[in-house]
């Protein structure tokens, strides 16, 4: 995969996509002696980044009898949302314990959820029994190349905002699970600016990718992690994921909940953000490994599907 087919992406999901702003916030900047550059993708259609890799991935299928997907979340969105946009049916299965509000969201936008008995560990193999079932395309949440030329087009967007603001970005963080975000970035932030840091972010419970990059082979966990950042509850990199990010990549941080929680906090009450936990994740890093980082920092709010219920 590379910056040709980043822009190929681009080009499909233009018209069904938001060019999500660049954000600043002087307040934010002063508490934490940085200049931060917050790509919005909290703003995104459907609520998150993922609506661009479901898009890109479903405009390159024909005539697909449904699609059909796994998912915690954001990716059962992007999903349906692209179902929409082709005008067929999406079903999608997800974990039990996965977040009521994002199952009805997935609903709202007009698609089937399956959960009784799924969970984290099996949804894999309850997805594969009913592709053979329905017949519908499967749309893999981060280890396709279509799904991650997609998410890589929060990168074109962010250096193009950045260069207009007159600003460089010495370091790019964003939230890592499957790995397809960071993989896209990646791609575009190396092939337009080789001497940009990329960092991806996740939580001390869940850092799979850190000791994955480490090792230089794929560090599988044995049981879904419990953390608040639910978008990254993912098991182990992609197959195809894990090659971009061992080549391209510069590291793994990996944060508190605590850390996490107090991101979301600040987002909210310094720059007005209603920030999902995962995507509080790079503004969490920067708090508890700022002095390791440089000054100007672009920081990819992936989500912002905050579940408010009690």
């Amino acid at each position: 995969m590379d910056l040709a087919d980043l822009h190929a992406a681009f080009r499909r999901i233009a018209p069904y996509t938001h060019r999500t702003p660049l954000l600043t916030s002087r307040l934010l900047n002063a508490l934490l002696g940085k200049r931060l550059l917050l790509k919005a993708e909290h703003l995104q259609k459907t609520g998150s980044f993922k609506a661009r890799g479901a898009l890109s991935k479903a405009l390159t299928l024909e005539n697909p009898k449904g699609l059909l997907a796994v998912s915690s979340g954001n990716h059962a969105q992007g999903v349906a949302y692209a179902a929409r946009v082709l005008g067929v049916k999406a079903l999608i299965v997800m974990p039990e314990d996965a977040s009521p509000f994002k199952k009805e969201a997935a609903k709202a936008y007009g698609a089937e959820i399956v959960d009784r008995g799924v969970t984290v560990e099996n949804r894999e193999e309850v997805a594969q029994a009913l592709l053979q079932e329905t017949g519908y395309a499967f749309l893999h949440p981060f280890d396709d190349p279509w799904v991650v030329a997609g998410q890589g087009t929060v990168g074109l967007e962010l250096l193009a905002q950045a260069a207009k603001k007159g600003l460089f970005p010495e370091a790019v963080l964003a939230p890592v699970g499957g790995g397809g975000l960071l993989a896209g970035l990646a791609t575009a932030i190396k092939a337009l600016s080789p001497t940009t840091w990329v960092y991806g972010v996740e939580p001390v419970g869940a850092d799979d990718a850190r000791q994955s990059l480490l090792r230089g082979e794929r560090v599988r966990l044995e049981k879904a992690p419990k953390t608040r950042a639910d978008g990254v509850r993912t098991l182990s990199l992609g197959r195809f994921t894990f090659p971009i990010l061992k080549e391209k990549a510069d590291g793994v941080l990996a944060v508190s909940e605590e850390a996490i929680l107090e991101a979301e906090r600040l987002l909210f009450t310094r720059a007005k953000q209603v920030v999902e936990p995962t995507g509080a994740l790079p503004l969490a890093a920067v708090l508890e490994h700022g002095a390791s980082l440089p000054k100007t920092l672009a920081l990819v709010l992936s989500g912002g599907n905050r579940d408010f219920s009690p």
